[in-house]
């Protein structure tokens, strides 16, 4: 479960190396399935069987009630992903209004990759200034863009991050409909990116929204209700069908 090991080298030393979700030599398609989505009367038995169905790494959403109107959950959520599933990269989206007094908290929680939105900063400079404070901190920056905002506010920072996140739904709540629209965005990002940066979508991923996104130039897909939302023994299929061939 969680990071994908392979065996490398010769016959006469074997060994095995865990392979970081975000380094140049990982599967083209990423799955990344949200907690949001998940059973929580199960949640640490639930992230296991989830890896062990062939995710890639688990998607974290946290809403603050304000920058988005829901709550969900906080940094000992994070924390219980991390127990459960100690060798599973964790990806945190935070959907929140000030994203600077959560990174340490989830940072002390697992977090692998700690992601903003755009919309909250009040310059280049800040996002800048906070994708460095989580890198010296040991978390991933990511960056995230909602349907309404114009690609151009996060362009100029793309490289400062490892992850660009599109949403494909307005956040806030799970389950809606993917908006179509939020492609250009991915095709006017991805040129910008470099091997081993990251272009992620969430919100209404399921197996005819994938291959669109997967065509617009995403390599990271965040599925909720359509991977938790079928029975258990049908995971797998469902992940397997979502990421496509791999190349």
């Amino acid at each position: 479960m969680g990071y994908k090991w392979y065996i490398v080298g010769t016959t006469k030393a074997l060994h095995l190396i865990m392979i970081d979700p975000f380094n140049q030599s990982s599967p083209k398609t990423l799955i990344a399935p949200s907690v949001l989505a998940i059973d929580f009367a199960n949640l640490g038995e639930s992230c296991k069987k989830v890896m062990d169905a062939g995710a890639d790494l688990l998607h974290v959403d946290i809403m603050d009630g304000h920058f988005v109107p829901n709550l969900s959950m906080g940094p000992a959520v994070c924390g219980a992903c991390r127990k459960a599933c100690p060798d599973t990269f964790l990806d945190v989206h935070l959907m929140v209004s000030n994203p600077q007094m959560f990174f340490r908290p989830f940072h002390e929680n697992g977090a692998d990759l700690i992601s903003f939105h755009i919309e909250v900063m009040d310059s280049e400079q800040q996002a800048r200034e906070y994708a460095a404070e989580l890198r010296e901190m040991g978390s991933r920056p990511g960056i995230v863009i909602n349907p309404p905002t114009d690609v151009e506010k996060i362009l100029p920072v793309v490289d400062a991050f490892d992850l660009i996140l599109v949403m494909s739904v307005n956040p806030g709540f799970g389950g809606q409909s993917f908006i179509p629209s939020v492609l250009e965005k991915a095709r006017a990002i991805r040129p910008l990116l470099s091997p081993s940066q990251r272009l992620e979508i969430d919100g209404g991923i399921n197996p005819e929204t994938a291959p669109l996104a997967i065509d617009s130039g995403v390599d990271l897909l965040v599925a909720g209700s359509s991977v938790f939302g079928l029975p258990q023994d049908q995971w797998a299929d469902r992940i397997a069908e979502l990421r496509g061939p791999r190349i």
